[in-house]
């Protein structure tokens, strides 16, 4: 009867496992990758943080990989923040298609020239 339990609890949590990985989405970098970071109040002193400040920062190149879960991230030294990031706050830097630095260029052209 024990034996029964036993595999009857394995095969539920096994599928309760499946259901809630379903929708999550494994991230690794290598060393060397471009990462964009996101900056949280909490890495910040008291003091230093303005809620104007730019929420994510980069592109940021991977220094050191400790595990799948924390990265170490070459930042400027002038932030003064810990270099250490969880995978959660990192994000793939794409760069951007010749379309969208048109689109860029024609918006900054034309809001920066006005006629009378």
């Amino acid at each position: 009867m024990l034996r029964n339990v036993k595999a009857k609890l394995q095969s539920s949590t096994l599928s309760y496992k499946q259901a809630a990985n379903q929708h999550c989405h494994h991230k690794v970098f290598n060393v060397g990758d471009l990462v964009m970071v996101y900056l949280r109040k909490e890495r910040f002193l008291v003091g230093t943080y303005s809620k104007l400040k730019p929420r994510k920062l980069g592109p940021f190149p991977v220094e050191k990989r400790i595990n799948d879960n924390v990265y170490v991230i070459t930042l400027p030294p002038d932030l003064g923040i810990s270099s250490t990031f969880n995978v959660s706050d990192i994000y793939s830097y794409h760069l951007p298609d010749a379309s969208t630095v048109q689109l860029a260029k024609l918006e900054s052209s034309s809001s920066g020239a006005r006629e009378n």
